[in-house]
């Protein structure tokens, strides 16, 4: 038998039982469905990652939704108790889904919600903040004072790159990437090299239109390339930031042989995620090459980072905080509660997830739909109109 867990509850006399693995920041994803009549309980058990028994508990015998994060096994075992509970639907409080065998969700019938749309200019930012950490050695230079050895300006103290005029490349020019790209080129003005199986039509406008604009200036023109190849990005780039999916293609996209090819001095950040990386390979590298820098906020083995890497000098490491600033984290418990709430109310699925804005003004009602469920097709799902 499952060993109960500790809950907050509230409006308990709600119709529907939503359950919450996590608390999640703001109040107002809370008040969305008490105003819906759902009963929300939220888990306070004092764990960092909860166990599939510990969610088995907590879903006990009657439950309309879960939302739950994405450290978490949703498997067969979860999605089966889920739909023997009466559960309807399953939201991620993330945009990424690799915790989750959808396939084993639809076969329950339990829809699948993700909360894309709402974390590109946060995850850019934090992408753009390692990428000059990494540049100027901000972390280093900052325990070096912290431990008192400052005792005088030395011309060699700290000697980083300078990213004015040099080369960015992007992998991965989606929504993110390309967010990222406009930040380095417009914020840097840094060239840019990409390399993705899409044409990024806007960000090469972007691109052009920047570097028209220095040129009428007197200043010299930021450039614009689309790589032919990966490794075409990591021969030419200064800075290199990761954005791509994780699958069977990008596992280990960066790894002995990729780095090699990689400038001596050149930067590598990764806010995407930890396995596009052999972490093993790239600590090696990283003892080898001394002014080869990294980034990283995503690791190979999540929450372990491998042997050696948290003694590099030369890396500047974070827990996985991409998406942590206020405005984004309270928008995801938003769209996470409204992608359980929607379905649990039987209302369509919205047709662009990653135009979301109306979902994230306090100020009017939300629309009656999912924001974003990654199974509406396998499960015949109505779009929305709206």
């Amino acid at each position: 038998m499952a060993t109960p867990v500790s809950i907050e509850v509230w409006n308990p006399n709600g119709k529907y039982r939503v359950i919450s693995t996590k608390p999640m920041p703001g109040t107002r994803w809370i008040r969305l469905l008490t105003d819906q009549d759902c009963r929300v309980e939220i888990c306070t058990q004092k764990k960092t990652i909860l166990s599939v028994e510990d969610i088995l508990s907590l879903i006990g015998d009657k439950c309309d939704g879960v939302i739950g994060q994405l450290t978490e096994d949703w498997g067969e075992v979860l999605f089966s108790a889920l739909s023997r509970a009466g559960g309807k639907a399953f939201s991620n409080m993330a945009v990424g889904y690799n915790n989750v065998d959808v396939n084993a969700a639809t076969k329950y019938g339990v829809a699948v919600g993700n909360t894309p749309g709402v974390l590109t200019e946060t995850t850019a930012e934090l992408a753009a903040s390692l990428s000059l950490a990494a540049a100027r050695r901000i972390v280093e230079a900052d325990e070096f004072m912290r431990a008192g050895l400052y005792d005088g300006w030395l011309p060699h103290l700290f000697v980083g790159n300078l990213l004015k005029g040099q080369t960015v490349g992007v992998i991965g020019a989606g929504r993110i990437g390309s967010a990222y790209a406009r930040m380095m080129v417009e914020g840097f003005k840094m060239n840019l090299i990409y390399y993705d199986l899409y044409q990024a039509t806007r960000l090469e406008k972007f691109v052009t239109a920047y570097g028209e604009f220095l040129k009428s200036n007197g200043e010299q023109p930021v450039t614009w390339k689309r790589a032919s190849s990966m490794q075409e990005v990591l021969r030419e780039a200064d800075v290199i930031s990761l954005h791509p999916i994780l699958d069977k293609t990008t596992y280990h996209l960066i790894n002995k042989d990729s780095l090699a090819i990689m400038k001596k001095e050149a930067i590598l950040v990764n806010c995407s995620r930890g396995p596009v990386i052999d972490e093993v390979a790239l600590v090696e590298h990283l003892k080898e090459n001394p002014m080869f820098r990294v980034g990283l906020d995503v690791f190979e083995d999540e929450p372990y980072m491998k042997p050696g890497l948290a003694d590099m000098k030369n890396a500047v490491v974070v827990p996985h905080i991409a998406s942590a600033s206020k405005w984004t984290r309270e928008g995801m418990a938003t769209l996470a509660a409204l992608n359980v709430l929607g379905k649990i109310k039987g209302y369509p699925v919205w047709s662009n997830p990653n135009q979301v804005e109306q979902f994230l003004n306090e100020n009017s009602p939300p629309p009656a739909a999912s924001p974003s469920i990654v199974n509406a097709k396998a499960l015949g799902l109505t779009a929305s109109k709206l």
